[in-house]
């Protein structure tokens, strides 16, 4: 089910969207037995790491975008941090693989050399601390039983596990969990069984977030990186502390909208996009009409070149320049975002994302990666470890030359927006650098449009980037032919295609109800409880 209301009868409970059925019913079950929002989204997350383990991994990180019902939105941001020392790069275990997405190839850099150390055990932790109201014990038991149990794989997880092959058979653990007798990859049909990372998961529940950071889990993973060829060690792990932030906050069509500020890019980049749209007349024009989606790519491409300009720290003349052509904006208005640009490149992986509310008005944005992962387990965990610094748009300078015990920047954008009748919105998406115009064009849909949430997830998307125009079937034909005039180059995509994003959302509206609608480009699942 793509998107549901809450009808007549039994107040509803809350709802959840997600990319897996399982995802969802995980939370689905948490919220019946009393939980909040915040309860079940760890349950998700837990879930999530069983369900859909390309995207999403204990091994990885993320950010959690909560807003507890009358407080103000904080952002906890677990994301993945880079080792505090390096070493030479000839003695690391980090190496090249090919990803097939079909039509195209896509190298990346896996090997226990490219894990950073991970936050995700820590993340939900602080989580459920913070915010939970059920034992934590309480919460991993979805994801325990569905690990033991086993998951049917869909043919969108098939795909993905086509894609990334060669990390899910780099080494004898994952080869173990993703093939088949014959040894060829799980296809759609088959069932998946992860009962070392369901002893995990009770494990966690028993020793606590230590166990992972300063017990036996992490002398196993100091002692892997050690002697295999990877770069953490105990003082990385030790010291890994989950940030709390002021999320980044910009006021669009009447609505306050809350998204993930620096270190990472990607919210800041949908603020500034949408500081440009107020200038705008978008909100004249049909949603699909050509006029409204010129405007649209128009800011696009400034975006691009704020984002350009912030990482190559150039004089404002460019700047006057495109503020001249665009008449949307003036130096000014890049100046209050190009500082924060500057301090990170973007970096950008594979990624899922969860969105939960509840009947108190809790809303709960988490968006999670693992990037593809290492091709290693953490021995007996059933943990696959990321590979974070295997990504090169973070190292322009050439491999292995991150700063040390840094936070790693992220294009993910988990985005709260409240209106002004009291409607709550949570969404987010995965997508690598194409999150930013995902949400951005949802968002949009909402404010602008008047569109229901499953109408706003469904309708056509465009992104441009480097010049090329990518125009999602449904976008109005003539605006790749004046694209197309303008130097783009153009590429039809004939349907809806996970290459521009999942946007996964709920709504609690001000009278009560729910929306939720999850994404159909990745596999989409949304219910109201």
């Amino acid at each position: 089910m793509n998107s549901g209301r809450s009808g007549k009868g039994a107040r509803p409970l809350g709802a959840v969207a997600c990319g897996h059925p399982e995802t969802a019913a995980a939370a689905e079950e948490i919220l019946k037995e009393g939980g909040n929002a915040f309860d079940a989204v760890v349950a998700a997350f837990c879930a999530s790491c069983v369900a859909e383990p390309v995207l999403c991994s204990l091994g990885g990180g993320g950010f959690l975008l909560a807003q507890a019902d009358g407080q103000e939105a904080a952002l906890y941001d677990f994301f993945v941090q880079t080792p505090k020392e390096n070493k030479p790069a000839e003695t690391l275990d980090f190496y090249p693989i090919l990803a097939d997405f079909g039509s195209a190839t896509q190298e990346f850099h896996i090997g226990l050399g490219a894990v950073a150390t991970p936050g995700a055990v820590r993340g939900i932790f602080a989580i459920h601390r913070e915010l939970g109201s059920l034992p934590f014990a309480r919460l991993i038991e979805p994801a325990a039983r569905l690990a033991r149990a086993g998951v049917t794989v869909r043919p969108i997880d098939a795909y993905l596990f086509q894609v990334v092959a060669p990390i899910l058979t780099a080494g004898a653990d994952a080869r173990g969990l993703f093939t088949g007798p014959e040894g060829a990859l799980l296809g759609a049909g088959e069932k998946f069984f992860q009962p070392k990372l369901a002893d995990t998961f009770e494990a966690l529940a028993r020793d606590g977030e230590a166990l992972f950071y300063e017990g036996e889990l992490a002398r196993q993973l100091v002692t892997l990186c050690r002697e295999g060829g990877g770069l953490l060690s105990a003082a990385d792990l030790a010291g890994y502390r989950v940030e709390k932030r002021k999320p980044f906050v910009v006021r669009y069509s009447g609505a306050e909208v809350t998204t993930n500020p620096p270190p990472s890019c990607g919210g800041i980049l949908i603020g500034f996009a949408l500081d440009l749209l107020a200038k705008t007349t978008l909100s004249e024009h049909g949603a699909e009409s050509s006029e409204g989606s010129l405007l649209m790519a128009q800011v696009m491409e400034l975006t691009n070149k704020a984002r350009v300009e912030a990482r190559l720290e150039e004089a404002s003349g460019e700047r006057e320049e495109a503020a001249a052509a665009g008449r949307l904006f003036e130096p000014s208005l890049l100046a209050r975002y190009a500082g924060e640009v500057a301090k990170q490149g973007s970096f950008t992986r594979g990624t899922t994302h969860i969105s939960v509310t509840d009947a108190a008005g809790n809303l709960a944005a988490m968006s999670l990666s693992n990037g593809e992962g290492c091709g290693t387990h953490l021995g007996n965990s059933g943990i696959m470890l990321n590979n974070m610094l295997g990504e090169e748009d973070l190292n322009r300078g050439g491999f292995h030359c991150w700063p040390r015990d840094s936070r790693l920047s992220s294009m993910m954008a988990p985005t709260l927006a409240q209106l002004t009748d009291g409607t709550l919105i949570a969404i987010g998406s995965g997508g690598s650098n194409r999150i930013r115009t995902a949400v951005l064009q949802v968002l949009i849909n909402l404010l602008d449009h008047g569109m229901s949430l499953d109408q706003a997830t469904q309708a056509p998307r465009l992104h441009l980037e480097a010049g090329v125009a990518n125009l999602e079937g449904g976008v109005d034909e003539t605006v790749g032919v004046e694209l197309a005039a303008q130097g783009y180059r153009t590429i039809d995509w004939p349907a809806h295609n996970l290459f521009f994003g999942g946007v996964h959302g709920v709504v609690r509206h001000s009278d009560g109800r729910f929306s939720a609608a999850g994404d159909p480009r990745r596999g989409g699942v949304a219910r109201i409880v």
